[in-house]
C-alpha cells in the first residue's frame, strides 16, 4: 500500500517548474481523433488521467509513440471503432470528451458515463443538448451514452449554465460539422482556449474561445502538426499556496501570470508577497497570514480546483475566513481530514468557516480526491510532526512526481510502501 509521508516544519526555497495543463491535455488528446494526419503534442504531463486517456485512444486503434519526455505522437488514421472501452472510460470524468471527438469523426459514439473525483453530480444534459442541436440522436442507457447522426450540421447552442465540459464537447463535435456553429454562454477557462488553439493549428476555424461566444465554421478535414500544451494553472496555484503556507521564497516557473490573477489577488490580500515576471511568479512569506473571504466561480473567478488548497492555507491564518463553494455541491468532503490535523472548520451549507489555529499537528489522513490530496500535502507541510497521507493515487491523477519536485525546494516528503500483514 502506498502512502505519502510528510515531515512538517520546513520552509521552502528555490525554483519549481509547472508542468503541462492536465485539463487541457485530457481534451486535446481526444481531439487528435479528429485529425487525419499525425499530431505531436508537447508538454504533456505524465500523470494517471493523461495516461488513461492515451490508453483509451490506443484501445480505439490509434498509434501512440513517445519521442521525448513529456511528448506524445498520435496517429489516428488506424482508428476504426466508435466504441470506447467501458471499464476505462468509467474511471475518469474527461472520458466524456471522447463523445464529441468520436461523434465528430464517425458520426457515432458510445462512451460510458464519466467517473473521476466524487464531489458532486456530473450531469451531461448540456452535452446532449448540444449534440442534438448539431443533428445527433442521443440516448443514455445502462451507464452508457450513445450518440449518432447521419450528418452533423452547424447550429446555435445556448448553454443554460456555464459548463466547461459541454463547451469542449460541442466544440469537438462541431469542428468537422457542415456549416457554422455558435456556442453562447460558453465557458472561458484557459484550457478551452488551448483546445481551440490546438484545433486551429490543425486547420480548424474557431473564433471567440476565451469569451462567452464561440464561433466555429466546420471543415472537411484536419491535418497534422505539432503543438505544445499550456502550463497547468491549478498545479501552479498549488505550488504558490504551498509556498505561502510553509513560508520561504519560491519561484514558480512555466506560468502564465494572467491565468493566476484570481489567486494572486487573494494571496496578496492575506499578506503574501507576490512578484510576477513574464513566465514565472515568485512567492515570499515571512509574516502571519490575514483571514479573507473566497467564493469559487467559473474562470476568470477563483477556481474550484484550488478551493481545498486555499482552505488548507486559511486554516493557519490569524482570524476567521469564509470560503463559499459555488461550483460543486459536495466539495467539502475532505474537511474531516483537515480536522484530523487540527484545523478548526465548520461547514454551513456551501460555505466553510475557517478559524485559524496557531499550528496544525501531524496525523494519518487520506486523499479523498485529487485536489483534496493536494490540500493534505499543504497542511502537512506546516503541521508539527509527521503526517501520513493515504490513497495518493488520487494525487497522482493530476500531479507528476509531486514528492520529488517538492523535495527539491526543501519539503521533507517521501513515498513509502507499507505491506499489510
Amino acid at each position: 500500500m502506498e502512502n505519502l509521508r510528510v515531515y512538517g516544519g520546513s520552509r521552502l526555497y528555490g525554483e519549481i517548474t509547472t508542468g503541462g495543463a492536465k485539463n487541457a491535455a485530457v481534451a486535446i488528446i481526444p481531439a487528435a481523433l479528429l485529425v487525419d494526419g499525425v499530431c505531436t503534442i508537447e508538454n504533456v504531463p505524465d500523470i494517471r488521467d493523461v495516461n488513461l486517456i492515451l490508453k483509451m485512444l490506443s484501445y480505439l486503434g490509434a498509434k501512440i509513440t513517445y519521442p521525448a519526455e513529456n511528448t506524445v505522437t498520435i496517429d489516428s488514421s488506424t482508428v476504426s471503432t466508435y466504441r470506447a472501452p467501458y471499464d476505462l472510460a468509467s474511471r475518469m470524468r474527461a472520458s466524456y470528451y471522447l463523445l464529441g471527438a468520436l461523434l465528430g469523426r464517425f458520426g457515432k459514439a458510445e462512451v460510458a458515463l464519466p467517473g473521476g473525483c466524487n464531489f458532486g453530480e456530473r450531469p451531461i444534459d448540456l452535452h446532449e443538448k448540444g449534440f442534438r442541436a448539431l443533428g445527433a440522436e442521443v440516448e443514455t442507457k445502462r451507464g452508457q451514452v450513445t450518440a449518432s447522426a447521419d450528418c452533423l450540421h452547424g447550429a446555435s447552442v445556448y448553454l443554460d449554465t456555464v459548463s466547461v465540459g459541454a463547451t469542449i464537447n460541442i466544440m469537438l463535435a462541431a469542428v468537422r460539422a457542415n456549416g457554422r456553429t455558435v456556442i453562447e454562454n460558453a465557458a472561458k477557462e484557459p484550457h478551452i482556449v488551448d483546445l481551440a488553439n490546438f484545433l486551429n493549428a490543425m486547420g480548424a476555424h474557431i473564433r471567440g474561445a476565451g469569451t462567452d461566444v464561440i464561433r466555429i465554421v466546420g471543415v472537411e478535414r484536419l491535418s497534422g502538426g505539432t503543438y505544445a500544451i499550456i502550463p497547468d494553472q491549478i498545479e501552479a496555484g498549488t505550488f504558490m499556496i504551498a509556498a505561502a503556507a510553509a513560508g520561504g521564497d519560491v519561484l514558480v516557473k512555466n506560468v502564465i501570470p494572467r491565468h493566476m490573477e484570481s489567486l494572486t489577488s487573494k494571496l496578496e490580500e492575506m499578506g503574501v508577497n507576490v512578484e510576477e515576471y513574464d513566465d514565472s511568479i515568485r512567492i515570499k512569506r515571512d509574516s502571519p497570514l490575514r483571514p479573507i473571504r473566497v467564493k469559487t466561480m467559473p474562470y476568470p473567478g477563483f477556481p474550484t480546483d484550488l478551493q481545498p488548497q486555499i482552505v488548507a492555507l486559511l486554516s493557519i491564518a490569524n482570524g476567521t475566513s469564509m470560503v463559499t463553494e459555488d461550483v460543486w455541491e459536495n466539495r467539502f468532503q475532505y474537511v474531516g481530514e483537515l480536522k484530523r490535523l487540527g484545523a478548526d472548520i465548520t461547514i454551513q451549507g456551501q460555505t466553510a468557516l475557517i478559524r485559524g489555529v496557531p499550528s496544525l499537528y501531524g496525523a494519518p489522513v487520506k486523499a479523498t480526491d485529487l485536489r483534496a490530496g493536494a490540500a493534505m500535502i499543504i497542511a502537512a507541510l506546516v503541521a508539527d510532526g509527521v503526517t501520513t497521507i493515504g490513497e495518493p493515487i488520487h494525487i497522482d491523477r493530476g500531479y507528476e512526481r509531486i514528492e520529488t519536485r517538492l523535495s527539491k525546494i526543501g519539503a521533507r516528503i517521501e513515498r513509502v510502501y507499507i505491506t499489510n500483514g
